[in-house]
C-alpha cells in the first residue's frame, strides 16, 4: 500500500489540465474500515494537502461524529476522491473532477483494502461512479433512497457550506439520515 500511495503521489497524468499543477491528496491504510469517496480537494485542501481540511470538513466530521483525530486515521477512515486533485474553477464552483483518477487508481486502492465495512459516497460524482444504474435521477433521490444501497453503500450530499439551500429544503436529511449515518460509524469503530 505505501508504494502505491507513492506513486499516486508522484501522479502527474492529468497535470496539463489542472491550473495549480498535481497535487495528489487521499489518505488509505490496508486497515481502513470506512472509504470516503468525496469529489475532489478544493484550493484550500490543495495548498494544505490534508483532506478535507476545509469547512466542508468540520460539517462533515459533526455529520460522521466523531472527532478530527479519530477522521484522520486511516486505520479507520480512507479518503479517496473522485479526483485527487482541485481541478480548477467553473462558473458555479469548482469544476467537476477528472476522470482519470478513478481510472487509473481506486481499483488498486480497492484491492489493498480489504476490511472496509463502509463506503460513504459524497456528491453526485461518487455516487453515479459506483452506484452506475442503481442511482437515481437526481442527487436528492440518491440520498433519500440510502437504505437501497446498504450496507456496502451509504450516499449523502456534499457537505459543503454552500449547500444550505438543500439542507433547508430537505430536512429530512437531519432527521433520517444522519442518525442512521452516525450508528453506523459509532459501530464499526467500537
Amino acid at each position: 500500500m505505501q508504494q502505491l500511495l507513492q506513486h499516486i503521489g508522484q501522479c502527474t497524468l492529468c497535470q496539463n489540465h489542472l491550473p495549480l499543477g498535481a497535487r495528489p491528496v487521499l489518505a488509505a491504510h490496508p486497515h481502513s474500515k470506512i472509504v470516503i469517496v468525496g469529489q475532489a480537494p478544493g484550493t484550500k485542501v490543495h495548498r494544505s494537502g490534508i483532506p478535507w481540511d476545509d469547512a466542508s470538513g468540520k460539517q462533515l466530521r459533526n455529520w460522521l461524529g466523531v472527532t478530527e483525530e479519530t477522521f484522520y486515521d486511516a486505520t479507520k477512515f480512507a479518503i479517496v476522491p473522485m479526483g485527487f486533485c482541485y481541478p480548477g474553477k467553473g462558473a458555479s464552483g469548482d469544476l467537476p473532477p477528472r476522470p482519470e483518477c478513478a481510472l487509473q487508481w481506486h481499483q488498486a486502492l480497492w484491492d489493498h483494502m480489504q476490511q472496509v465495512e463502509l463506503v460513504l459516497l459524497i456528491g453526485m460524482y461518487a455516487q453515479k461512479y459506483y452506484l452506475k444504474t442503481r442511482a437515481q435521477k437526481t442527487l436528492t433521490e440518491t440520498v433519500k433512497h440510502y437504505n437501497d444501497y446498504l450496507p456496502k453503500y451509504l450516499p449523502l450530499p456534499h457537505p459543503s457550506p454552500r449547500n444550505r439551500f438543500w439542507m433547508a429544503k430537505n430536512p429530512w436529511f437531519q432527521v433520517e439520515v444522519l442518525p442512521v449515518l452516525k450508528s453506523k460509524i459509532k459501530d464499526i469503530l467500537c
